[in-house]
């Protein structure tokens, strides 16, 4: 039942990405986006990643999609650009296609057996922080799930985390910026 389940928000945020890049209106390509990150958000839950699973509903769903939004609106995009069409586009979408279709190759061979001889050749000490690893179930079980989540987003990845509020201030600002110079 829950490979059905599965399947089926697999197949929903596929869809809903396929409908986000097709989709001419930004407003409605935005909705697609977030029923996209709906699904994925249940494929994490169902993964037993609840606080992913609610991570991606706080953060995507809730604040950086409103804020894609209300730059949307903000700088009143009325009329469509034209589409780019001609022998250049097309070449970039078969070579994008083709990279693609490379990719899902590799990970359909990429099976259980191979990933679990592979964390058998990795040196002990990082085998123990592997999920279900010594360290790993060592850090849920003094911290708790936020915690081991926490931790290494705020020690290690601290810096790339404010690169990235950074950058968000900055789209938001320039969004102003060029909106402002319309009205």
């Amino acid at each position: 039942m829950a490979g059905i389940v599965f399947y089926f928000f697999a197949v929903a945020a596929v869809l809903g990405a396929v409908m986000c890049v097709l989709q001419r209106s930004p407003v409605a390509s935005a909705m697609w986006l977030m029923s996209t990150m709906f699904s994925l958000a249940a494929i994490f839950v169902l993964l037993n990643a609840q606080l992913i699973g609610i991570l991606q509903v706080l953060v995507y769903v809730g604040a950086i999609l409103v804020i894609f939004l209300f730059v949307v609106m903000l700088l009143n995009l009325g009329t469509a650009a034209k589409d780019l069409r001609g022998p250049s586009s097309i070449a970039a979408a078969v070579a994008i296609s083709g990279l693609l279709v490379i990719e899902l190759i590799a990970l359909w061979r990429y099976t259980p057996a191979r990933l679990a001889a592979e964390i058998a050749q990795a040196p002990e000490a990082a085998r123990a922080m592997f999920p279900g690893g010594a360290l790993a179930e060592q850090a849920a079980a003094t911290q708790g799930v936020v915690g081991a989540v926490a931790g290494p987003m705020f020690q290690q990845y601290l810096i790339p985390f404010e690169i990235t509020s950074i950058l968000l201030l900055a789209a938001l600002v320039g969004a102003v910026v060029l909106a402002k110079r319309r009205i």
